[in-house]
């Protein structure tokens, strides 16, 4: 048998052996999933405050939609949804809206809570608040949809902002994700405690049986 050979089949055989390591000590693999699913589980509910989602949506109506409108002009009404978000997340907004409705926190604590989306080819924006309480969340996605449409009226020019959806009272947290936090602990409790056996058994030089001492020694029990 060749050097190449003799090198391969102790290759298959180790391959092997990391098989049956795996498959005598899978309790402990079991074992840690369970405990780190189970601790991020806890630390999800105990640790980490629910935050409640609330979305509305506007429609800027632009003044040459009187009129015949070719497809510049709605071109040029996608490019300007960029410009209704930022001043959607305006300070000047944000400062009504916290006097509005009496609110303790900054304006760079509350544009934080909001998200701004705008999709290509449409005029319709999408406001998204998140905040730890449901109904505090759904004020302010009402407020600031008000508020930021005024403002977009006289700074932009438009001829008029639409509610295309009314802020919703949000039901179930949307963050954080139980469940995918659960399975990402399950996962890692798993792959550290494949991780620990494979370098305990890689670390362990000790003679085992008579194969390992043909193996490592050339030597005939």
């Amino acid at each position: 048998m060749n050097e190449t050979a003799k090198k391969d089949r102790g290759l298959e055989v180790n391959v092997g052996e990391i098989i049956l390591v795996l498959l005598r000590n899978w309790w402990i693999i079991l074992l840690c999933g369970i405990v780190a699913a189970s601790a991020f589980l806890v630390g999800t509910k105990l640790l980490i405050t629910p935050r409640y989602q609330s979305v509305t949506k506007i429609f800027v109506l632009s003044q040459q939609d009187v009129n015949y409108l070719t497809s510049t002009d709605i071109q040029l009404s996608s490019y300007l949804t960029r410009d209704y978000a930022e001043l959607i997340k305006s300070r000047t907004v944000a400062l009504e809206v916290i006097d509005r409705l009496d609110l303790s926190m900054s304006p760079e604590a509350l544009m934080g809570q909001v998200t701004v989306q705008t999709k290509s080819d449409t005029r319709i924006v999408t406001i998204i608040v998140q905040n730890e309480d449901p109904k505090l969340a759904q004020e302010l996605a009402n407020v600031i949809r008000e508020v930021s449409a005024r403002q977009i009226v006289d700074v932009m020019g438009v001829e008029a902002v639409n509610m295309v959806a009314e802020a919703n009272l949000p039901v179930a947290p949307s963050s954080p994700n139980v469940r995918n936090n659960f399975l990402m602990g399950g996962s890692w409790g798993v792959l550290l405690a494949i991780a620990f056996i494979l370098i305990r058994y890689l670390l362990n030089d000790t003679i085992k049986n008579d194969e390992d001492v043909e193996r490592y020694l050339n030597l005939n029990v």
